[in-house]
This record gives C-alpha cells, sequence and structure tokens, in this order.
C-alpha cells in the first residue's frame, strides 16, 4: 500500500463545488452561487470543459478568468480541460494571466480527452496520437511557467525563443492531470503534480492512485499525498427523486460499469460523509462535489445544506 493512502486519515480534507452544464436562469444566478461559496467556505469551483454541446456549458479558461475577477478567497479550477483542443503556447499562457491575476488561486487541470468527445467529430479533429500530442503540450506549458525562453522542435509543436509573462505566481504552477488509462498513469508520474479522478467509484480509484504512487516513486518525483482528487454528485434527498431517477440513468448510458449507489451520494449530511470516507480511505483528500439539483432554488437550497451540514466536519 503506499504511503499516501496509509496516511489518508492525517491529510485535510478540501472540499469544492463543481458545476457541468449551465442550468441556472441568468449569468447573475452564476454570481450569486459563486458568492454563496466565496462567502461560506467552499475550497475551490471547478468547472467542466466541454466546447460542443447540446446543452450550455460555460467555456472553462473564460470562466475561470471570470471567477478569479470576482472572488479574492476561492480557488478554481478546470474539471478537467482537454489540451488536445487547444494550443499550448496559450493556454500556457491564460493559466499564467489567470494565477497571476488571482494571486495564486488557479488549481488547472489537463486531461486528453476520450475519442468518441463530440468535439473530434464537429471539429475534424484527428483522435489517434492524441495523448502523444497531449504528452508534448504538457511538457511544454510546464517549461513556458518558468518564464525561460522555450526553444523546440517536436512532432506537434515548434517554437523558437518563446516566452510568457509575467509568470504564474505559484511556483511551480500546479498541473492536475485526469485519465486512469495506462498511459494516463504514466503521464501523471512523469509530468503531474496531482491526479483527479473521472466518474469513478472508490474502489474504481483505489488501483489508480496505487499504480500512479508507486510509478512517480520510481521515476524519483514522488506525488504529494494530499495530492488525489476525486468527484462525485451529491444530493439531500431520495432515490426515489424524479431528478435522481434521471441522473442514476445518465450514469448507466455514459458509465454503465457503476453502480449508481456507490457512486452517487444520496440521502442526509450522513450519506454525504460516507462517501467522503469511502474515497478517503483509498488516498483521496481533494473533493469536486456536483449538486444533483433541478433549476436555482435548488442548486442553492442543496449547496446551502452541504455548506451547512457536512463542511464544518472537515
Amino acid at each position: 500500500m503506499p504511503s499516501n493512502v496509509s496516511e489518508s486519515t492525517a491529510l485535510k480534507v478540501r472540499i469544492g463545488l463543481g458545476l457541468a452544464d449551465f442550468s441556472l436562469s441568468e449569468a447573475k444566478d452564476f454570481w450569486r452561487w459563486i458568492e454563496l461559496c466565496e462567502s461560506n467556505g467552499v475550497d475551490s469551483f471547478w468547472q467542466t470543459d466541454r466546447i460542443v454541446s447540446e446543452q450550455p456549458f460555460l467555456e472553462s479558461m473564460s470562466a475561470m478568468a471570470a471567477v478569479a475577477g470576482a472572488t479574492e478567497r476561492l480557488k478554481f479550477g478546470m474539471n478537467v480541460t482537454v489540451v488536445t483542443f487547444r494550443d499550448p503556447l496559450v493556454l500556457a499562457k491564460q493559466c499564467a494571466t489567470i494565477d497571476f491575476l488571482s494571486n495564486g488561486r488557479l488549481l488547472p487541470a489537463f486531461g486528453v480527452g476520450p475519442a468518441a468527445a463530440p468535439e473530434f467529430r464537429a471539429a475534424h479533429w484527428p483522435t489517434a496520437g492524441r495523448g502523444a500530442r497531449a504528452d508534448e503540450a504538457l511538457e511544454l506549458m510546464a517549461r513556458l511557467w518558468t518564464g525561460e525562453p522555450v526553444s523546440h522542435q517536436g512532432r506537434f509543436f515548434h517554437f523558437r525563443e518563446a516566452r510568457i509573462s509575467p509568470r504564474p505566481v505559484q511556483d511551480p504552477l500546479p498541473l492536475w492531470i485526469g485519465g486512469s488509462s495506462a498511459a494516463a498513469i504514466r503521464r501523471t508520474a512523469r509530468l503531474g503534480t496531482g491526479w483527479l479522478a473521472g466518474i469513478q467509484t472508490p474502489a474504481q480509484v483505489a488501483p489508480v492512485i496505487e499504480s500512479i504512487a508507486s510509478s512517480a516513486a520510481a521515476l524519483g518525483r514522488p506525488i504529494d499525498a494530499d495530492h488525489y482528487g476525486a468527484g462525485f454528485a451529491y444530493r439531500f434527498g431520495s432515490w426515489d427523486d424524479s431528478i435522481v431517477e434521471r441522473s442514476v440513468r445518465g450514469l448507466a448510458r455514459f458509465a454503465p460499469e457503476i453502480d449508481a449507489r456507490d457512486y452517487l451520494a444520496i440521502g442526509d449530511a450522513a450519506a454525504i460523509v460516507r462517501r467522503i470516507e469511502e474515497y478517503r480511505s483509498v488516498g483521496v483528500s481533494k473533493f469536486v462535489l456536483r449538486p444533483v439539483a433541478d433549476g436555482n432554488r435548488e442548486l442553492f437550497d442543496q449547496t446551502s445544506r452541504l455548506i451547512d451540514q457536512v463542511l464544518p466536519l472537515f
């Protein structure tokens, strides 16, 4: 068992909140919700990355920049930005700018994107080689964040004395990586400073954390024990609630191998705390919780109840 698992009970739990599609009525409601999080001890806000969709999604980097200007304490991250959809020089500059303007509150997290992602089809972007492209991009971004000139002749990118300024406030800027494939584990161990799980149960997360920890240690760059994160959807309510039933059906389509009762946390505060503790027991200490809510009133109610009944316990 890696040390990050055995030490998990001593690690400080940090709980953030995430949004996927934009279910709020108006932009002003989003800002009211962000203020609720900012003023009541929520650790961080996480925006799902989706460029092409029928449902409304905020673009993740634009959302990070906007939240940076609207808050003073709240941290914020991308869950996760697909690096293969973006130019690494521009993305590195965006991250550096947002971190600089927020005085070091950006939590950048990146992924490769599944082959089935609608962006690949809509924009005629190739899926072949996307892992290698992401690896090259992430390496370049980490070099650019140092503020030193970067020259590079690679398979996908060619830079000559590329340099960005101002540098990020955080030194080094965190580089969290998503994905659970063997390639994602190698990528995290070689390049990452943290790992963020996708839609996975604690039992599915456990072997990934163990593999990343052992692989990173073998490379001589162990990842901090408190840099493993996971997320799940929660609701103060009943499994019979219509919105929960819809969520269960949606989960079955997206991840048929997952039993919803092993992933969602539905019930009272104790049910949510139990799910957090299940993840903690396998080495997770950073959390992105997504309220299962229908409309403005429910979103604010679910968020307020989490703030009042769960956050004080951690």
